[in-house]
């Protein structure tokens, strides 16, 4: 899919094999090798001819990076792949769980925001002090918002 509508972004297969494996530095064997063990999974063409993107490239150069320079094992790198695959995939459960947590506080209210001496608008967590502001700042308090517990205890 085309990010700008202009051209190719990281994830659209592009490349033939060919290509591929010369912008990876490696032979073209060497990828079809990658492509059975799993290492990489090129995009299919109807014929059955091999598509790598952009991301693909650069996963491919890693394999190389840590094959050569690591002395790491096909094994070993399928699993450091594996890794990280599963790290990236985290990381966006963690975004869209934070985006969900906010449009949650959003429709419930409690969102709390701050005017800076120049008009900009800042965003707070209930319970959160805006920063120092100037004598010319405006904060909202809202009475129901949950306060912050002290010692003990007491409110």
């Amino acid at each position: 899919m085309a990010t700008n509508g202009l051209g190719p972004d990281d994830e659209t297969p592009v490349f033939v094999i060919s290509v591929a494996a010369q912008l990876a530095g490696m032979h073209a064997q060497t990828l079809r090798q990658y492509d059975r063990l799993g290492l990489v999974t090129p995009t299919r063409t109807p014929g059955g001819g091999r598509r790598y993107s952009a991301r693909d490239v650069a996963r491919l150069r890693e394999v190389q990076r840590l094959s050569q320079e690591e002395g790491v094992s096909l094994a070993g790198i399928q699993r450091i792949l594996d890794l990280e695959d599963h790290v990236e995939a985290l990381r966006a459960r963690v975004e869209e769980l934070t985006f969900a947590f906010q449009r949650a506080e959003m429709a419930a209210g409690r969102r709390v925001f701050a005017v800076g001496s120049a008009g900009e608008t800042i965003v707070l967590r209930p319970g959160e002090r805006p920063p120092h502001l100037g004598a010319q700042a405006l904060v909202r308090w809202d009475p129901f918002a949950p306060r912050p517990r002290t010692r003990a205890g007491q409110r």
